[in-house]
């Protein structure tokens, strides 16, 4: 066990502190941020934020400790006025690993805001995620809040089709339900990972899980906490597994959330889809009972496309568009070198293949220069520069974070803003050969 010394960072003044957490500060910080983060107000603490604070500061978690934690407290009183915290993970683009470092829970007493204390917490979690190698951070949160942080909400984030009780597939008179869909246990850790590992290989960006990952979301968590998700396996009438999915543990937009979904290769969609539809209207039920407010719909949170939204189209009239993940790439040049590969095979399926030549894309005061010969990258570099017309294409403030992505496509960019300025044909034409629109879902580590 640390004591405070050693877990003191720096004196804030003001008679405050910024220090790491430790195991003991669990239900202090579970408190204020159950309060802060609460949709009904902080009178009503959140249980689920809470029970999600206990389980990453007092419990094992497979990538974060309680020294992940920064906290300001009054030095006099050890009261906590402020929190943030960095949950490290490991995704990949294109198959490519690099580290992410996600900043959450970030919170602060009313009467301590507009002091800074989150930009202190934000500068020194960024440091910890530079020295773990992370090339990225990425945050969700309140529109805006982050763009002062150096942050762009440039990656979709969830996305949701639903529908209602006439959309609900009946099973035919005399009928039985051609799928068993149970809860998920130990016994299926390696089940769920192959399955995952198979699903995710079709996206660009994507979230790295592991057996311990997968262990720590089906057993590790509280019941209510409030990033627990169910994750149910679906057999077939013979016993076999055939898929899985994971659904909220409360009634979102009225129904119960089928988060994510994924069918062993060569099982129809066709035919699974209205089991799982079925289950998750029932679920909506004891729900709702629970809760005593109106089960209404059922929904699918999958983003923007999904196999499910292709075989139930009629069934899911309600769409709500994706929301997006705050991101940030602190050294851009670096984190292209660290993703040459997959620019690379980009670049030979395209109509740029075999391309030699340069071209250098600035940020209006600095940018980078790719060096391209025979259609492999030798050289990428940072750049300065002094007027637009000295580079290829301008991308203004974060805007080139939509195209690394995939969120917006060069033409969608040039649309809502029109100094991303593209200097000549050779440049859109490698812009779209490298930096295609890709539709993603990425499911971090909570």
């Amino acid at each position: 066990m640390k004591t405070k010394s050693e877990l003191f960072i720096r004196d804030l003044g003001d008679g405050l502190i910024l220090r790491r957490a430790s195991v003991e500060d669990a239900d202090a910080l579970a408190d204020i941020n159950s309060r802060m983060h609460s949709d009904d107000g902080p009178d009503k603490p959140s249980l689920g934020i809470a029970e999600w604070i206990r389980d990453l500061v007092a419990k094992p978690h497979p990538t974060l400790n309680a020294g992940d934690f920064t906290l300001v407290e009054e030095a006099a009183t050890g009261k906590i006025v402020s929190t943030l915290c960095l949950i490290p993970q490991t995704w990949t683009y294109d198959g490519i690993e690099f580290g992410v470092g996600r900043p959450e829970l970030v919170c602060t007493l009313p009467e301590f805001r507009r002091r800074g204390l989150v930009r202190l917490q934000m500068e020194e979690v960024h440091k910890w995620s530079a020295e773990r190698g992370h090339l990225a951070q990425v945050i969700t949160g309140i529109p805006n809040y982050y763009r002062q942080f150096g942050y762009d909400m440039a990656l979709n984030f969830s996305g949701r089709r639903g529908g209602f009780e006439p959309h609900v597939p009946r099973l035919k008179e005399g009928e039985t339900e051609p799928f068993n869909i149970r809860p998920a246990g130990e016994g299926d850790v390696d089940f769920i990972l192959q399955l995952y590992e198979a699903a995710e290989k079709n996206r660009s960006i994507s979230c790295k899980r592991t057996p311990e990952i997968i262990r720590y979301e089906i057993c590790g968590k509280s019941p209510m906490n409030i990033n627990r998700y169910e994750k149910m396996v679906i057999e077939d009438v013979a016993g076999e597994r055939v898929g899985f999915f994971e659904h909220s543990i409360e009634l979102w937009y009225g129904g119960v959330a089928c988060v994510y979904f994924a069918l062993v290769e060569g099982t129809s969609w066709l035919a699974v889809s209205p089991s799982v539809v079925r289950y998750l209207w029932k679920k909506g039920a004891g729900y709702a009972e629970r809760e005593s407010i109106p089960r209404t719909s059922f929904g699918f949170n999958l983003g923007e496309q999904h196999p499910v939204y292709e075989v139930l189209d009629d069934k899911l009239p309600a769409v709500r568009k994706p929301y997006a993940f705050f991101v940030r790439v602190p050294d851009m040049p670096t984190f292209l070198n660290h993703i040459r590969p997959a620019l690379e095979k980009r670049l030979a399926g395209s109509v740029a293949v075999g391309y030699s030549g340069e071209m250098k894309i600035g940020f209006y005061a600095s940018g980078f220069r790719m060096v391209f010969e025979n259609g492999r990258i030798t050289r990428i570099e940072p750049l300065e520069y002094s007027s637009y017309s000295e580079v290829d294409a301008n991308f203004p403030d974060l805007t080139f974070l939509h195209l690394l992505f995939g969120h917006r496509s060069v033409d969608e960019l040039r649309h809502a803003f029109v100094d991303c300025y593209i200097q000549n044909n050779t440049a859109r034409v490698l812009l779209n050969a490298l930096f295609p629109k890709y539709h993603s879902a990425v499911a971090p580590i909570s």
